[in-house]
């Protein structure tokens, strides 16, 4: 018996819109991760882009548990000498929760070339409004809402 190996074919990849009201940040994260990868379909391949897109709407309303919201820092650093930056959570979800939403799935994917293809399949927005109509999104409920 022969090894199945899919091609990598675009034409079956849907299109899921999810709601991120009162879901964690890290929960959240890690389920969008693994559709982007393909993991919820048979045909997984981790060498292969075999996953689906996603939107994740409300991500103003996405919630971090515990005291993190007050105590976890978002560090990066501009490339320029003495560049170290450093954001509080608290006013990161405030005014771009959609990056933060962006880079805790972005912390969850591949590190390599075919990370950063998934990750374009990603499209966040802080509020309940998207532009993706016209693809007919489904809508999938993340379990462990708040």
């Amino acid at each position: 018996m022969k090894t199945y190996m899919p091609t990598q074919a675009r034409e079956d990849a849907k299109w899921y819109v999810i709601d991120g009201t009162n879901i964690p940040l890290g929960r959240l994260a890690s389920q969008v991760a693994a559709i982007l990868r393909g993991k919820n379909k048979p045909t997984y391949t981790p060498h292969a882009d075999m996953g689906d897109y996603v939107i994740v709407i409300n991500c103003d309303k996405v919630v971090l548990t515990g005291n993190k919201i007050n105590q976890k820092t978002f560090k990066y650093h501009t490339l320029y000498p003495g560049g170290d930056r450093e954001i509080a959570y608290k006013d990161l979800m405030q005014n771009r929760s959609d990056f933060a939403v962006m880079r805790a799935v972005k912390g969850m994917m591949p590190k390599n070339a075919l990370g950063k293809q998934m990750l374009k399949k990603l499209r966040t927005y802080k509020g309940a409004e998207h532009e993706h109509q016209a693809q007919n999104p489904i809508k999938l409920e993340i379990k462990g809402a708040r």
